[in-house]
């Protein structure tokens, strides 16, 4: 699974970091990227400014036609943050679409890749940051899902 491989692309609980980020990431690569978070945030906004539209109350209308449809192509992303009772989780679960956990498409995305990964207690987002940059700048094409904002 690559991320050229998606043209719709459907997030619930898009205002994390991290599934924010994710979202960035498949809207850089040209797919339809839209999604549900409970609050509007200042990772929301900068989502909706950058041309993905996010939304704030739960309603199955908001899902995307190809995605009800399982047409291929398509992809959803949800945290397990997310209640089991939320409304598009439970349409879309008894419609027998496939769901991802976040981790789950990091894994997917980067299964054929080199890859280095940066665990401990402390400094994770400072150290992966370090290494994204230095990578970047030594000429090696690089992509960073980082834990922050940086």
């Amino acid at each position: 699974m690559e991320g050229q491989d998606f043209h719709t692309v459907y997030f619930i609980g898009i205002g994390g970091i991290g599934m924010s980020n994710l979202a960035r990431y498949f809207h850089q690569r040209g797919a339809k990227v839209s999604g549900y978070d409970k609050t509007p945030s200042p990772l929301t906004r900068k989502l909706e400014q950058e041309g993905m539209p996010v939304y704030y109350e739960e309603d199955i209308a908001h899902i995307p036609q190809d995605i009800k449809n399982k047409k291929a192509g398509t992809l959803v992303v949800y945290t397990p943050a997310i209640p089991k009772e939320h409304q598009e989780l439970v349409f879309l679960k008894s419609a027998g679409v496939a769901l991802f956990k976040r981790s789950e498409v990091l894994g997917l995305l980067s299964r054929n890749l080199y890859t280095i990964g940066v665990a401990g207690t402390h400094g994770k987002t400072s150290t992966s940051t370090m290494l994204a940059h230095l990578l970047h700048h030594g000429g090696k094409d690089t992509a960073a899902f980082l834990g922050g904002s940086v």
